[in-house]
């Protein structure tokens, strides 16, 4: 187990300086973005047909004895608005094509979500079965939008060596691990998870406990912690639609890690990634409104980095 980071955070910075920032670190492992929400800021999807930047950007790699563990676009290919989705699925693909020529082994992206029918122009999250017009809109999803495109498109990745890791992420068709399995079970073995336990604990989900239902289904993991309020959730609930930023009425805010759960959560979550095969990569996200993103990212990296190498000591003590 290594850490990494995703480098959405240190967007303003050219890749190079990104990378000597982290090398401060002693992280030497990178999750690039490609496009879609995260943007493009350092892999472009154009050095697929230019030569002299794929090599030039390679260049910057090597000078800094870094690698990449996973390009990312996380988008949402199922969107109603036919010119968004073709965009975003556009950017999927071509992404897929770059971790091929890169021999990187994982695309993570987001399931999509589709509208409520052909003539929507929003996304529709389904969240309840009642009243019945809402599961005529599931079974429509399903069926008649992911179903079709992620067939094709796990075929796409398969046939091209490379495996998507799907988010799991509130607001699309795959938030929870029995969302996930459907679709995998729909695409095929070549479309597993990308697990980001900040999004399962205010759902409510243990996050340790779906490593054990998910099991080889996990194909990347992002480190992101959640802390809820409980001061805040009887009034809010977990769906709270409240902006990121407003801290003090949220029912709960994405945190650095260690500061939703301490050392000894985090601890049982590497060991228990480890007991069902995952032993890669723990990709830092920062999200925290309240830390800076080289505070955040300075904490999670310090603090995170005892731990892997404690559990890596310990692993080696019982081998």
């Amino acid at each position: 187990m290594r850490l990494g980071v995703f480098t959405p955070l240190l967007s303003q910075l050219p890749l190079a300086s990104v990378l000597d920032k982290l090398k401060s670190l002693g992280i030497d492992t990178v999750e690039l973005a490609t496009g879609n929400y995260p943007g493009d800021a350092h892999c472009k999807l154009s050095m697929l047909e230019e030569s002299s930047a794929l090599a030039e950007f390679q260049k910057v790699l090597a000078d800094h004895g870094a690698s990449i563990s996973a390009l990312s676009c996380h988008g949402n290919a199922l969107h109603p608005n036919k010119a968004r989705a073709q965009h975003d699925r556009e950017v999927s693909r071509k992404t897929v094509l770059l971790a091929e020529k890169l021999n990187i082994p994982v695309v993570v992206d987001f399931s999509g979500c589709p509208g409520d029918s052909p003539h929507s122009t929003a996304p529709n999250w389904v969240t309840c079965p009642w009243p019945p017009d809402y599961l005529k809109v599931l079974d429509w999803q399903w069926n008649e939008v992911v179903t079709p495109y992620w067939i094709e498109h796990g075929k796409f990745a398969a046939d091209h060596g490379v495996k998507i890791a799907i988010e799991m992420h509130p607001g699309f068709v795959v938030y929870s691990p029995e969302t996930m399995l459907r679709l995998r079970a729909i695409a095929g073995a070549s479309v597993g998870c990308n697990l980001d336990p900040s999004h399962l604990f205010w759902q409510g989900i243990d996050p340790i406990a779906a490593i054990r239902i998910l099991g080889d289904a996990i194909f990347y993991v992002h480190a992101k912690d959640t802390q809820i309020y409980t001061a805040n959730l009887p009034r809010t609930g977990v769906l709270d639609t409240k902006p990121y930023t407003e801290e003090r009425e949220r029912g709960w805010i994405f945190r650095t890690c260690g500061y939703g759960h301490g050392a000894e959560w985090w601890s049982e979550f590497i060991s228990t990634l480890r007991m069902f095969g995952y032993d890669y990569v723990l990709s830092i996200e920062h999200e925290d409104s309240l830390l800076s993103a080289e505070e955040g990212l300075t904490k999670a990296a310090s603090f995170l980095s005892g731990i892997v190498i404690r559990e890596q000591a310990g692993a080696a003590w019982w081998v």
